[in-house]
């Protein structure tokens, strides 16, 4: 592959030109809005081939607006999060695991180290089985300390005649009880 994109980058480009216009304007008139990319970026992509990568650039791909900047959705594996590449590689910038040279992403707010990221420690179902667990664990406990719990360890004090004579006697004001009726004053 890469033997093919050196040869047809030596070639001369007026060979490289001769599909008719007609042609290329069909083509290109035809296309839709969502079109698959031809080389998804992914981390198994060598640094070789995402720099080679920049060389299929042509009028249709690249019409001269960014300057000959490679696309990075096309040529590189910079939509993987940084946070998820390997923290112990050989990174220029060890912090931002980047290489020198490595093109900037338009999203690189996004895809950066320090960016939010995303949770990827339990799957839902492991999630709602911890959950489960931790509800029953907690209502077990319940049960158990509701069976075992002890009883009141002793009675209300009771006194002799409920302690009439040192509350003021019978002629004292004495507070409403619960089954007294009701007064209007």
């Amino acid at each position: 592959m890469a033997g093919l994109r050196t040869a047809l980058r030596l070639a001369p480009r007026s060979s490289l030109r001769s599909i008719p216009a007609s042609r290329t304007t069909s083509r290109v008139l035809s296309r839709a809005y969502a079109v698959p990319a031809r080389r998804p970026a992914d981390d198994r992509k060598a640094a070789e081939e995402a720099e080679l990568a920049q060389e299929d650039l042509n009028d249709e791909t690249d019409p001269g607006m960014n300057g000959g900047y490679p696309d990075p959705s096309l040529t590189s594996a910079l939509p993987v999060k940084r946070s998820l590449r390997d923290p112990y590689g050989d990174w220029w910038d060890k912090i931002e695991r980047r290489n020198y040279g490595e093109p900037v992403h338009e999203d690189n707010d996004i895809l950066g180290v320090f960016s939010t990221e995303e949770y990827r420690h339990f799957t839902p179902a492991r999630a709602g089985f911890l959950m489960a667990c931790f509800i029953a664990s907690v209502g077990l406990l319940s049960g158990v300390v509701y069976r075992y719990y002890p009883d009141k360890p002793a009675v209300n004090r009771t006194f002799p005649g409920g302690l009439e004579a040192e509350l003021g006697g019978s002629t004292a004001v004495r507070a409403r009880k619960e089954y007294d009726e009701e007064s209007t004053l």
